[in-house]
């Protein structure tokens, strides 16, 4: 498998390859931060098993990462998850959709105040995640800002979900209550879609009056 990646302008910019790889290895060994992949860089141990002569300091993989617009990131980590799902033998699977709220306290671009529960009034990010149940695989994620609806982009989320799974069958949808929206239903069950789906219902007085009205049969 090939992907584009970015490619150096300099004959002294590091492989991209590298660049992933020794990215990689830092989150394994517990990174969470640009600086802490400076740790790594000085272990013999990590530089010999890989073979690299010399590894990048934190900076060069903020200026590579930088190289990734919304195209090469769809292009690269769309083919990754292809890859990667085309390679795992399930079909007819659970395919989870739920948001998050993530806490910034710095100038990251998208941080801007919306709902967050824990930290009122700080600014955050809203990601968008899919996951595989069957597999416990993250089948995409896109960044939102944080003043963004928790059903914004659904549709196009979704949609580019599905696209890499190629012609495997999604058997059923799960969301959680903050995607209880009548487009996000009309879409679902549409001809050119229709997915079984279930949703959390916010508890809303008119839905606890019709659940209490339910009869047994």
């Amino acid at each position: 498998m090939s992907l584009p990646l970015p490619m150096q302008g300099s004959n002294r910019g590091y492989n991209p390859i590298q660049i992933f790889t020794q990215f990689m290895a830092s989150v394994w060994c517990g990174d969470n931060r640009y600086s802490h992949l400076d740790v790594i860089r000085f272990d013999p141990v990590i530089q010999k098993m890989f073979g690299w002569k010399k590894m990048p300091e934190h900076k060069a993989f903020q200026r590579y990462f930088q190289k990734f617009d919304i195209p090469t990131t769809y292009s690269v980590f769309g083919g990754l998850y292809s890859w990667l799902f085309s390679n795992l033998k399930f079909d007819n699977f659970t395919l989870d959709i739920d948001s998050s709220v993530l806490t910034r306290y710095g100038e990251q671009k998208g941080a801007k105040k919306g709902y967050n529960k824990y930290k009122p009034g700080r600014k955050s990010q809203h990601p968008i995640i899919a996951f595989v149940s069957d597999v416990e695989m993250v089948a995409n994620f896109w960044l939102r800002s944080g003043d963004a609806h928790t059903a914004n982009n659904f549709r196009e989320f979704l949609e580019e979900t599905l696209s890499f799974f190629k012609e495997k069958k999604i058997g059923l949808l799960r969301l959680d209550s903050g995607f209880y929206d009548q487009k996000i239903f009309d879409y679902l069950e549409g001809d050119d879609v229709h997915i079984d789906y279930i949703v959390a219902v916010p508890m809303y007085v008119n839905v606890q009056r019709k659940i209490v009205t339910q009869k047994r049969g």
